[in-house]
């Protein structure tokens, strides 16, 4: 483990060590250690990439799915675990369909849809998009942690006047706060490094994400490989970090419920 380890980590490591060199070193030397940390080419891929713009658009676009999925997941997580009503069951299978269904298989008609309703070309054109892909997900990971949630702890709570709101608020969501995080790592990762649909759907230079940014900046400066790596690293390393922060809520999350 330790070998397959380094081999998947060694590419990273050596991206993160050519975004401090220069591009002669780079191709004279290119497995050499950096004979200093040139932050210079840090600041200049950032400046001359419009870097500041992705990323602002890559946060705003990630901060809102995520609040979307994980207040929708939660409430839809509820009802289907804990709320008996007319097909429930089928409500359910629909959203496991999701878990399945590739993005190109409705791309064309959601395309369609959006051009409609002038969608395209706007936040809200990746925001809808990223929310319904993250949601069959989230709901299955959250109601199988609800489904292991003992009924006497709901009956309790309805016994003492507990309404669905208060029940859903004072009891449900504090227990969920382990898939909670589960959910919200898995969605912000997949939202933030999403290219195809923000690459079709966002034209407008000002409102493109990191990914989409990142293709038009290698593009541009194909051949000066010190600020292209110096790019990679700057949207690469802060979803390492948070990864590697929040790697034991993935676990803790996805065992949770696992035995009643």
């Amino acid at each position: 483990m330790v070998a397959i380890s380094c081999g998947t980590f060694y590419p990273l490591i050596w991206l993160l060590l050519s975004s401090f060199r220069e591009n002669r070193d780079i191709f004279m030397a290119p497995f050499a250690l950096p004979e200093q940390l040139n932050f210079h080419n840090w600041a200049e891929a950032w400046r001359i990439g419009n870097m500041s713009t992705y990323a602002k658009n890559s946060v705003l676009v990630t901060s809102v799915t995520l609040i979307c999925i994980l207040l929708f997941a939660s409430l839809a997580a509820f009802a289907l675990s804990k709320l008996k009503f007319r097909g429930s069951g089928l409500l359910m299978l629909l959203f496991a369909f999701g878990l399945f269904m590739p993005l190109q298989s409705f791309f064309i008609a959601q395309s369609y849809i959006f051009e409609q309703l002038h969608l395209k070309d706007s936040y809200m054109g990746l925001i809808l998009p990223y929310t319904g892909v993250g949601l069959p997900l989230a709901i299955f990971l959250l109601k199988a942690y609800l489904d292991s949630i003992p009924k006497d702890l709901m009956e309790a709570a309805r016994m003492d006047g507990c309404g669905d709101f208060t029940l859903f608020s004072r009891i449900v969501l504090p227990l969920l706060m382990p898939s909670l995080a589960t959910v919200g790592i898995f969605s912000a990762l997949n939202t933030w490094n999403e290219l195809l649909l923000a690459m079709l759907y966002i034209q407008t230079d000002a409102l493109k994400t990191i990914p989409v940014g990142l293709l038009a900046f290698s593009s541009r400066y194909m051949t000066d490989y010190k600020l292209l790596f110096s790019a990679l690293a700057l949207i690469t390393l802060p979803m390492i970090v948070v990864y590697v922060f929040f790697h034991r809520y993935i676990v803790a999350g996805l065992t949770e419920g696992a035995i009643k």
